[in-house]
Order: C-alpha cells, then sequence, then structure tokens
C-alpha cells in the first residue's frame, strides 16, 4: 500500500517539475534573446566607426556577455579565422549546438544573423543588422507578452497532470 503513494507522490513531483523546467526554458530564452540583442548592439555602435574586422568584431560584442551565447560567438569567430568554412552562415551552422539549439526561437534569430553577417558592403551589412535587431525585439515582445500567467499555467498544468495520472494509476 505505501509503495503505490510513494510511487503517485514521485509521479506528482515529476510531472510538477517538467512545469516548472518549461517556465524556466522559456525564461532562459528570452535571457538569451535579451543578450543577442546587446551583442547586436555592440556590433552596430563600433561597426560603422572602427570598420573591425568580422572576427574581432564578434569577440568584441560579445565581451560583455556570458554563457553559451559567448561559448558560441567566439567559436564562430574561431571559425572565421581559420577559413575552412565558406561563408559566416556554414560556421554559424557548423557550431550550432545543443545549449543553443534548443531554443528555437534564439536559433532562428542566430541563422538569421549568420546568413546577413558578411554579405554586403558597410550600409547593407548595417541594415542586415538592424533587421535582426528588429527581429529579435518582435520575438523578445511576444514571449514577454502575458509571460506571467502563461508560466503558471505551465507549472499549474504538470502538477494537475501529475495528480491526475497518480489518481488514474492508485
Amino acid at each position: 500500500m505505501s509503495y503505490k503513494w510513494i510511487g503517485a507522490m514521485l509521479i506528482v513531483g515529476s510531472c510538477s517539475g517538467f512545469g516548472v523546467s518549461l517556465a524556466v526554458h522559456q525564461k532562459r530564452e528570452e535571457l538569451l534573446l535579451r543578450q543577442l540583442i546587446r551583442i547586436l548592439d555592440e556590433m552596430l555602435w563600433e561597426l560603422p566607426y572602427q570598420l573591425t574586422p568580422l572576427p574581432e568584431l564578434i569577440r568584441h560584442a560579445v565581451e560583455k556577455s556570458s554563457g553559451a551565447i559567448r561559448l558560441f560567438f567566439r567559436s564562430v569567430a574561431d571559425q572565421l579565422d581559420r577559413q575552412v568554412l565558406p561563408d559566416v552562415l556554414c560556421c554559424v551552422e557548423a557550431e550550432l549546438k545543443e545549449p543553443i539549439s534548443a531554443y528555437p526561437r534564439v536559433k532562428k534569430m542566430i541563422l538569421l544573423l549568420g546568413s546577413s553577417l558578411g554579405r554586403f558592403d558597410l550600409a547593407g551589412q548595417l541594415k542586415g543588422l538592424t533587421a535582426v535587431k528588429e527581429q529579435c525585439a518582435c520575438e523578445l515582445r511576444e514571449l514577454r507578452t502575458d509571460r506571467e500567467p502563461r508560466l503558471r499555467s505551465y507549472r499549474v498544468l504538470g502538477l494537475c497532470a501529475g495528480a491526475a495520472l497518480a489518481i488514474l494509476l492508485i
């Protein structure tokens, strides 16, 4: 009899944990989008005045960032320095691994950035960076819309699903 209750508590706990992990995942995606916007701002501020080469521009832009996004962009800059792959998009795709690729909106923005970097003259480059920044801001606004009720419902639905499953199994 007690094994059933222990199993029920484990089911409720794991389903609740899944709901909480969904909420944490969304908060992390918001953080990564904010960091990406800051990186794009740094690029937009530095590029017109210094005409920095692309690998160094990326390294300068990510100096104030941290975590997975910083490691990702440093790896892209290293790939660009090696000049093994033909363009920036190929370098971005080669370095796009698990920490970043788990967030679909961030992945989409990074691929959009990779497709516009290094293809145009200065004016086109600035327009491309501005367009990616605006798209990131739009994605961030979309994530922030009704954020608290959505995150609360993720947690509550996880708890309720766990309770329902435990009731069915008991």
